[in-house]
């Protein structure tokens, strides 16, 4: 890659942070060993801070491991803002010592450490994690689908990791670390604990500062804070994960819940409720079984197993399949407040944001395929109505397609997703949607919607899903 930059001019081969061929992003130093759409990335590039933040995340290690002989190791990835290593340290790492980490890695950018890459079959790479001593990493090396192995050297300080990397440790000159949390190994809160290290990394000092700047109007902002401050909610010991919700609190739900309900009657949708507990069968013929499971919520009950629903949609199926309906009351639209839960990890919760149970304003619209586009638009016109009501403008909306755990034919899914794209077009979403490939859930694809908060932050809240799947699966029909 560097030999590419050079022949095209000695300033691009010095900004070069990596290159791209083919859409695989490669450190400059790798061989290019086939023909193929190429590019150089500089600092310019999105692409170049995700490898800067990647590489600062092996800093860090190289950092930790000095100062706590004896570490072992997890995984340290860049993230969307940053980054972050898992840690088993002989000792605690505390809050007041992340300045000490901190100047270790910016010691460590000054000696210019490569990052080298090196390859291994599968037993090479168990044998040397085993003699450096990571010994967390070898039993994933049988995951791994590749039959090359691949680390990166930054001597004395190794790594095994897919890469890409920085040319060396003398462009991290910019980095801030910023909290230590506990954390599990590969997230299993069963498994070994460990301590997260996160930090972030820009090509600039003032792109720094003005991050940490970000992050203090966001703890200004934070949910957390303001709902205790006003008497809004609060969160409990005794139920992590399920928010309690206080007086002052219930007249914002109520307003917000009104909101949308004058928006559900003015749009011919008929409420319902379904119940919270409902039969493992029933979770099994809808699919949710089979890919939700670990996610659920199970107890017996008279010698029957039951889950707690972690989304409504089999119960308005019940309700559609209950009685026969003609082609003359489709599109059949019911809307439903329904109260889920879902076994989310204790390491993830956060506020209102990540929680166990929280409240889904779901629809559902049974219609015919006729009707799907119609239904659709009417769909993304009362999302971008609600959201411009309470002060968010207009969303920015992806497309996500077929996944790999797909159920149905690729037809099918090609149809829902044209009907999907067809709907955004006419609704002035036109050249303005992006696409999501494999992000779709396994019954159908579906529209996403992000909303901006006041800090300039992308959230995914509402969606518009198409499912060819349930009908087939609860045998729903019309005459």
């Amino acid at each position: 890659v560097l030999e590419v930059a050079e022949s095209i001019g000695s300033r691009l081969a010095k900004a070069a942070v990596a290159g791209v061929l083919d859409d695989e992003v490669v450190e400059v130093g790798r061989p290019l060993d086939h023909s193929g759409y190429f590019r150089i990335l500089t600092a310019k590039d999105p692409e170049a801070l995700h490898v800067l933040r990647h590489s600062a995340a092996h800093l860090l290690a190289m950092a930790v491991l000095d100062l706590y002989p004896g570490t072992d190791l997890g995984f340290g990835p860049a993230t969307e803002d940053g980054f972050y290593y898992d840690f088993l340290t002989p000792e605690p790492i505390q809050e007041e010592d992340l300045p000490k980490i901190e100047a270790r890695m910016l010691e460590i950018a000054k000696e210019k450490r490569p990052y080298q890459r090196v390859a291994y079959d599968r037993a090479g790479a168990k044998e040397r994690l085993a003699s450096i001593g990571y010994q967390l990493k070898i039993p994933h090396v049988d995951e791994i689908p590749e039959d090359v192995i691949t680390f990166y050297d930054s001597s004395p300080f190794t790594d095994m990791c897919e890469g890409p990397h920085l040319p060396d440790t003398g462009w991290l000159r910019h980095i801030k670390l910023l909290g230590v949390s506990g954390a599990y190994w590969r997230g299993d809160a069963s498994g070994v604990g460990m301590q997260r290290v996160r930090g972030t990394a820009y090509f600039s000092k003032d792109e720094v500062d003005a991050h940490m700047l970000r992050l203090e109007e966001a703890r200004k902002r934070d949910h957390r804070k303001i709902g205790r401050e006003m008497d809004l909610f609060s969160l409990h010991e005794e139920g992590p994960g399920f928010p309690f919700w206080h007086p002052k609190g219930s007249i914002v739900w109520n307003e917000i819940e009104g909101l949308i309900r004058e928006q559900l009657k003015k749009r011919g949708y008929g409420e319902v409720r379904t119940p919270m507990l409902l039969s493992d069968e029933l979770w099994k013929r809808s699919g949710h079984y089979e890919h939700f499971r670990d996610d659920m919520y199970f107890l017996d009950l008279d010698e029957r197993s039951y889950a707690v629903k972690p989304m409504n949609c089999p119960g308005a199926c019940l309700i559609y399949g209950s009685r026969p309906h003609s082609y003359r009351e489709l599109p059949m639209r019911l809307g439903e407040f329904g109260y889920v839960h879902r076994n989310e990890m204790s390491g993830v919760l956060h506020g209102l944001v990540r929680v166990r149970a929280f409240t889904q304003d779901d629809a559902h619209v049974y219609c015919t395929e006729d009707q799907l586009e119609a239904e659709c638009r009417d769909m993304i016109d009362m999302t971008r109505e609600i959201y411009e009501a309470v002060g968010f403008g207009i969303p920015a909306a992806r497309l996500a397609t077929r996944p790999e755990s797909a159920m149905g034919d690729e037809a099918t899914w090609a149809r829902a997703e044209k009907a999907l794209g067809d709907a955004l077009d006419k609704e002035g979403f036109e050249g303005k949607w992006t696409l999501a490939p494999g992000e779709g859930a396994f019954y159908g694809p579906k529209i996403e919607f992000h909303i901006t908060d006041a800090l300039g932050r992308s959230w995914q809240c509402g969606t518009v899903q198409i499912d060819f799947s349930m009908p087939r699966r609860f045998g729903l029909e019309y005459v």
